[in-house]
């Protein structure tokens, strides 16, 4: 009995065991191959998922761009200005983030990113006609047209909301309004478009002079800036200036302000690569080093000659680098960073306390100094600096080496092409601002009246106050 129980044992562990083994074994045999259909569903969902994170990412830098004029840049200013002014000051850049908008939609991007010839665009997008969800493969092939639309709108708003640091203190809101309104379909979208938009003559993927301008150091910081000075020529001092004394009445706030700049200005140069990718993060580094290093320099300049480092020189100093690295930010290598942060906090320091104080004219809060002065210098360090290893703008030669981008290349003539470039901004904020400011003084007159500066903004313009100390 026993063994024919090992016996039937024997017999099951002999059959059992492999038919148990061909049960569970895998099936060796080659799979199919993926039909055409898989091939694009697997396409389109890698499509997908990038452009969900380079919208995502462009539309993040968006509201950190419109961050930058609100709170950022009124807080800025506003804590630069008299008390008497910081609403009438606030006042000045948070109506840019009305009236740009609807100009904007109206007629304004038609005039910077539609085809038209190479100076300005057409009117095939006024009312943002064929404006939709779409990609525009001209303008970020991966990102919805509306996104990069409405991206380039916060751009829009914050230029011509910097040039009224220039003449704070002593014009009149509906005149101020008008002019910015007029100056940004007459200086701002035009040069948008001639470095920034297809068919522009300095653009750099097909323009006469092919422009290196990142994110907007010629279109926003040489145009502001120039036009600013214009400006404070154009109206006069401020009554008392230079023999009052007008220091800020919050540093505190201009403090958080300037913070508020320095962060949302990632949102300003890593954003204009329009996708979430390793040009974002050259920019990003980039704009970094740049205010860092330009902070540190304007401080100890200010230091060597006043004897003092001041709070309100390291937020001018960041400032000024940032404004400087902006159209070069996505050209060149961090250590150039570094450079050209240092070379901007030295120079607009002494743009600030040393040219302006010769010529004696009124700049009120610098605009000039870091926006005018740093857009320049950043045009041509952009084209002293600019790398092909970082950004191949021009392509790679047979052995797949990037072709030289800027002169640290080899590539001198980009120089020329930037002096060509900012001297068009130049020309265009000089003509274009005297021009609407005259047109408005003569129909609306622009100064305030002697009584009403006295007074202050707050209650001339607005018939409110910013404080009230009686509460």
């Amino acid at each position: 009995m026993c063994r024919r129980a090992i016996t039937l044992l024997i017999l099951f562990a002999c059959l059992g065991v492999p038919a148990l083994s061909w049960a569970v074994a895998p099936d060796l045999r080659p799979s199919p191959p993926a039909t055409q259909a898989q091939v694009a569903a697997l396409t389109q969902a890698i499509h997908d998922a990038q452009t969900s994170g380079d919208n995502a990412w462009v539309l993040v830098s968006a509201a950190l761009v419109l961050m930058m004029t609100a709170p950022g840049l009124v807080l800025f200013y506003g804590g630069l200005v008299r008390r008497k002014n910081i609403l009438g000051t606030m006042m000045q850049s948070f109506a840019m983030m009305g009236l740009i908008t609807v100009l904007w939609a109206v007629v304004g991007y038609s005039l910077a990113f539609g085809a038209g010839n190479g100076f300005i665009g057409g009117l095939e997008h006024a009312f943002l006609r064929d404006v939709g969800l779409a990609p525009n493969p001209n303008y970020g092939g991966t990102i919805p047209e509306q996104s990069f639309m409405i991206y380039q709108l916060m751009f829009a708003i914050i230029t011509p909301a910097l040039i009224t640091g220039a003449f704070a203190e002593r014009v009149k809101f509906s005149s101020m309004a008008v002019f910015l309104s007029l100056w940004s379909l007459v200086v701002y979208c035009p040069m948008a478009h001639m470095i920034w938009g297809v068919g522009g003559i300095l653009n750099v993927t097909g323009g006469h002079w092919p422009v290196f301008d990142f994110a907007g150091g010629t279109v926003v910081h040489i145009t502001s800036g120039v036009s600013a000075l214009v400006c404070a020529l154009y109206l006069g001092k401020r009554a008392g200036y230079p023999q009052e004394d007008m220091p800020p009445h919050s540093m505190v706030l201009s403090f958080i302000g300037a913070g508020m700049l320095w962060v949302g200005w990632f949102g300003f140069n890593a954003g204009s690569a329009l996708n979430a990718g390793p040009l974002a993060t050259s920019a990003f580094v980039n704009t970094q080093f740049a205010a860092a290093a330009a902070a540190i320099t304007w401080v100890i300049t200010e230091w060597i000659q006043n004897r003092k480092p001041t709070a309100l020189g390291a937020i001018s100093g960041a400032v000024a680098g940032l404004a400087t690295i902006t159209q070069a930010s996505g050209f060149v290598q961090p250590m150039s960073a570094l450079a050209i942060g240092g070379i901007a906090g030295v120079v607009c320091c002494f743009m600030v306390f040393r040219v302006k104080k010769f010529f004696g004219y009124d700049d009120s809060l610098d605009a000039f100094g870091v926006h005018g002065v740093g857009g320049t210098m950043g045009a041509l360090l952009t084209g002293l600096f600019a790398a092909g290893s970082i950004n191949a703008v021009f392509g790679k030669n047979a052995a797949g080496n990037p072709n030289p981008a800027g002169a640290i290349d080899g590539n001198w003539h980009q120089v020329y092409n930037q002096t060509v470039g900012l001297s068009i901004g130049w020309a265009l904020a000089i003509v274009g601002t005297l021009v609407l400011l005259f047109i408005v003084d003569k129909t609306m007159g622009l100064r305030v009246s002697a009584t009403e500066e006295a007074a202050g903004l707050d209650l001339s313009q607005h018939g409110e106050e910013g404080y009230d100390l009686n509460a």
